[in-house]
């Protein structure tokens, strides 16, 4: 355990240079059309160590959590989670300017909120009201915003210079902020984050089958449901034939 958390913080040294200098390089907007990853050696070692942490710590606590949690115990605190990013959703959506999207969002939260006993039964799905999984980035790239280059934070995982203003967003309406004290918020934090990862156990599985390389699986297929989401699952022409960081400025035809 002790050589495991030397080697940890070792790599802690090492991931905090690395973001360091992926800040400065990011910021110069030194992603291309040729090269959505130029801090590749750093960012995969960030993955190894979240790679690491997951194997070791996170993965255990998620199998464990999952074989002594009753089912709709998980579903419950899945669905109150879930109802509260779909408040930062609808916020989203109404800032993309898909005013009918966000007031069906807004009619999903309030049924979930009221009838779903606070959010814990999702009443608004079987009534075709389902989740729109908005976020900040999503309506940086409808606004035109490039997403730059590619990161992977610590833990956080993949993202880019641009999703990563999201993320504030994406803590803010998260179970933590219901804590009354630091204590309680990072209970409800981890929770979160815990039961999360048990409900990607089986597709991390078949990542694990399927990848030669692991990094530039995630990395690609991140980048491609980035682009999808943004256009809706319909990019025009000449998004499809080149990569998501070369993408038009403009406002997607779709939206």
């Amino acid at each position: 355990m002790l050589n495991l958390f030397d080697s940890f913080t070792a790599r802690w040294k090492r991931i905090g240079l690395a973001l360091a200098l992926a800040s400065v390089w990011a910021l110069q907007g030194c992603a291309t059309a040729q090269n959505r990853d130029p801090i590749e050696p750093w960012n995969r070692q960030v993955f190894e160590f979240n790679e690491a942490l997951d194997q070791n710590v996170l993965k255990p606590v998620a199998v464990g959590y999952k074989a002594i949690t009753p089912e709709p115990v998980r579903v419950a605190f899945t669905n109150f989670t879930g109802n509260l990013k779909d408040i930062w959703s609808t916020v989203n959506l109404f800032m993309q300017g898909r005013i009918k999207d966000g007031t069906l969002g807004v009619i999903r939260v309030s049924i979930n909120s009221t009838l779903g006993l606070g959010g814990l039964i999702d009443m608004a799905s079987p009534m075709q009201l389902e989740r729109a999984n908005e976020d900040f980035g999503q309506t940086l790239g409808v606004w035109g915003v490039k997403p730059g280059a590619y990161i992977v934070w610590p833990i956080l995982g993949p993202s880019t210079l641009r999703d990563t203003f999201s993320l504030p967003g994406e803590f803010y309406f998260s179970a933590s902020t219901l804590g009354s004290y630091p204590r309680e918020s990072n209970v409800l934090l981890t929770l979160q984050f815990v039961n999360l990862r048990a409900n990607l156990l089986d597709a991390s599985n078949l990542v694990d089958d399927v990848a030669l390389d692991k990094y530039a699986f995630i990395r690609d297929a991140y980048l491609q449901r980035r682009q999808n989401l943004i256009y809706e699952g319909d990019p025009p022409d000449e998004v499809q034939a080149e990569p998501e960081s070369d993408a038009p400025t403009g406002e997607p035809a779709s939206k």
